[in-house]
């Protein structure tokens, strides 16, 4: 509570008398209140970002050819007349006859893809005020003066580096294709008689001999069908900074303004509020630390019991 400055009618005098102005002091001060200077967090404000994680691409599929099997007739042996007493004389001739013709057949090579990782940027840097150590100067309980002197804080201009995010994408290397195979046609020997020399004397018509043959025809041809695949994305966080911080006078209580009742009554705010600390009366470590989970929490200045935490804990110290 000693770091605390307790702005009272005196102290303003004294202010007044020793310099002829107040600089840098609590604006609007009354008897019995106190202030000191509080390090106001940055206000951060969080976004979020639809980034590309697998590029549009497409498939090719193959619809296969359709086919229909026919049957025709086709002539084993043709009709002549025979005689009763010379039979005919018959001579066997073969054929090729195409079963299943030539045909086409595509393969799908697939597409060839690659993984790679990027820099996002997540939060940019920025330049903030963080307490230093060291400071040189004389020692505030060796004088009687109170105005003049330093408060004993040191702060310096730190900047905080930008933030980066590592993400992984996938992209096209070469796209799918086809391979065109040729098929070769099937094919069917067959044979007939045909007659090399009549019957004679006794006339008979021998009627032709036909057999029926299955063939497989072409009805609609292979042919290739695009399916195109969207893009996929995912959502990346940013981080900046809206409103820098920085050191302010807030209101605060102290050993001159407060009591025991009202410090008991703080750590029973802190510990209804989830925060473990007993209810003495007494400002102590335990009841510095609550204070401080509970600040970072809710976006109070830290370090301080500033009456913007007290009002946050729903109390009121009137």
């Amino acid at each position: 509570m000693k770091k605390y400055l307790c702005a009272t009618v005196a102290s303003a005098a004294i202010a007044m008398t020793a310099h002829g102005q107040a600089a840098d002091m609590p604006p609007n001060a009354e008897a019995g209140e106190c202030f000191a200077r509080v390090l106001v967090p940055d206000t951060i404000s969080v976004t979020t970002e639809q980034v590309v994680d697998r590029e549009a691409s497409y498939e090719l599929k193959v619809v296969p050819a359709t086919y229909e099997t026919v049957s025709e007739q086709r002539l084993l042996k043709e009709a002549t007349t025979i005689y009763k007493t010379v039979p005919p004389v018959y001579e066997t001739v073969t054929e090729t006859i195409i079963v299943e013709p030539e045909r086409a057949e595509s393969i799908v090579v697939p597409a060839q893809y690659e993984t790679y990782t990027e820099q996002v940027l997540v939060r940019e840097a920025y330049t903030t005020w963080k307490k230093g150590d060291g400071l040189y100067g004389r020692d505030r309980e060796n004088t009687t003066e109170t105005i003049a002197l330093a408060t004993g804080e040191l702060l310096c201009r730190v900047e905080i580096p930008a933030e980066y995010a590592t993400v992984t994408k996938t992209r096209l290397l070469s796209p799918e294709t086809t391979e065109v195979r040729m098929i070769p046609a099937v094919t069917k020997t067959v044979t007939k008689e045909v007659v090399v020399e009549p019957a004679r004397v006794i006339e008979e018509t021998i009627p032709a001999e036909y057999e029926t043959v299955t063939r497989q025809q072409l009805v609609t041809e292979a042919f290739e069908e695009r399916i195109d695949i969207p893009a996929t994305y995912k959502t990346v966080e940013k981080r900046m900074v809206t409103n820098q911080g920085g050191l302010e006078w807030r209101e605060v209580l102290c050993e001159t303004n407060a009591t025991p009742v009202m410090i008991r009554d703080i750590q029973a705010a802190l510990s209804d509020a989830g925060y473990n600390v007993p209810a003495d009366g007494e400002f102590g470590p335990a009841t510095l630390q609550a204070m401080e989970s509970f600040q970072r929490a809710n976006g109070l200045p830290i370090g301080y019991l500033t009456m913007s935490t007290v009002d946050a804990l729903g109390l009121s110290m009137s």
